[in-house]
């Protein structure tokens, strides 16, 4: 049976950030936690060994495979910073994202190069929007 690799645990959020090497980037891992923390009014906590994520969902697709994830969350990689907001409604996030700034996106994840090259009250809104749509989606 297939484990899930990330899951939540109980490291420390700031320790985490503080190894971060590129000061830089590390600067821009506590900006996103505060702003994280303030647009969900939750506690971050550690998924996995670099995710930094707020609440969580248990979800069950169709085909059985089900799990724990986070709401939504954050990860300062090397190359870019990943910000996991899973696709809410199509037009809603797609609408937002052409004013978010300078980014790329993925599946369900937004990458950006720095936290300067968006626009802040754009990414409350889309974290708004994602949590909703879990929520809706998957409610408890």
């Amino acid at each position: 049976m297939y484990e899930l690799k990330t899951k939540e645990t109980d490291h420390s959020v700031i320790e985490f950030i503080e190894k971060i090497q590129n000061p830089k980037k590390r600067e821009d891992a506590y900006t996103l936690l505060n702003i994280f923390s303030k647009a969900t009014g939750l506690n971050a906590k550690m998924w996995g060994q670099s995710i930094i994520g707020f609440g969580s969902y248990h979800y069950k697709y169709k085909s059985g495979h089900e799990g724990d994830a986070p709401l939504v969350g954050f990860s300062p990689r090397k190359s870019k910073i990943s910000l996991y907001l899973v696709p809410c409604e199509e037009g809603s996030q797609k609408l937002l994202l052409k004013d978010l700034g300078k980014h790329t996106t993925g599946k369900a994840c937004v990458y950006i190069n720095k936290v300067a090259d968006i626009k802040v009250e754009v990414l409350v809104q889309i974290i708004d929007h994602a949590i909703k749509f879990i929520r809706k989606t998957y409610p408890q």
